[in-house]
């Protein structure tokens, strides 16, 4: 069962929005070898802003994710790919189906 979660929100610097676009959907094949990472969402909310959502069991799962290759890139990238620092929020999952 998913416990824990994380809420990304990006915003695209001008003219950057197919590049991250890309660059998440190039995440996926990584995230998908992350075995404690439940479910892992890349969504589009605006025209420039982008979101990744995502599931864990338990603190150590979140904490892997956190410390892995995705989000080493994207930290790495940040300064290229957004207008401003990526917001990252740790969530606690109430329920889920």
């Amino acid at each position: 069962m998913v416990k824990l979660g994380l809420f990304v929100r990006l915003e695209a610097r001008p003219g950057k929005e197919a590049d991250v676009e890309a660059f998440l959907r190039d995440g996926l094949a990584v995230v998908q070898q992350e075995l404690a990472t439940t479910t892992w969402y890349a969504i589009k909310l605006g025209p420039s802003t982008y979101g990744i959502f995502d599931t864990f069991p338990d603190e150590a799962g979140r904490q892997a994710h956190l410390t892995g290759r995705v989000a080493a890139a994207l930290m790495g990238r940040a300064d290229e790919l957004f207008s401003q620092v990526p917001s990252i929020e740790k969530i606690d999952i109430l329920a889920a189906k």
